[in-house]
């Protein structure tokens, strides 16, 4: 009974020590402590709340090429393949952000793309601008 429960004991341990509790990026410059972020969604419910506050923490932006509208109060309408300039127009990297497309492709990969630079608060809209559309809301051209 006594080497079961050392046996256990050394399981613990070993499982506990190889657990990963590291919130720091990889990729941080040293004395530099970055968080990393994970793929997160946002319902459409959410994005309506969100742009109906005048006073919004968010960066939201249309990442859809080519463009074909975009929800009225939209920061900026950046294609989702060049992250150069997304990065470049976005806060800093634990600001919240959200991406959204037409039918949520493309957001989904500019979410990850930008989540694997250390972003640690984008989120990524599901079913974009169709799904917008589907609840009742519409799509504005200011183009």
């Amino acid at each position: 009974m006594r080497v079961l429960t050392l046996l256990a004991v050394g399981i613990a341990i070993i499982a506990g020590a190889c657990s990963s509790t590291n919130t720091t990026s990889p990729t941080a410059a040293p004395g530099e402590s970055a968080q990393t972020g994970t793929y997160q969604t946002m319902s459409i419910d959410e994005l309506a709340d969100v742009m109906a506050d005048t006073n919004r923490a968010y960066t939201v932006v249309n990442v859809h090429i080519p463009y074909e509208g975009e929800i009225e109060g939209t920061d900026y309408n950046i294609a989702y393949n060049n992250v150069d300039a997304l990065t470049s127009a976005l806060p800093d990297k634990n600001a919240p952000i959200i991406l959204y497309c037409r039918s949520g492709n493309m957001s989904e990969q500019a979410t990850r793309d930008l989540v694997e630079l250390g972003y640690t608060q984008v989120y990524d809209v599901p079913g974009g601008m169709g799904a917008w559309q589907s609840s009742g809301r519409t799509i504005v051209d200011n183009q």
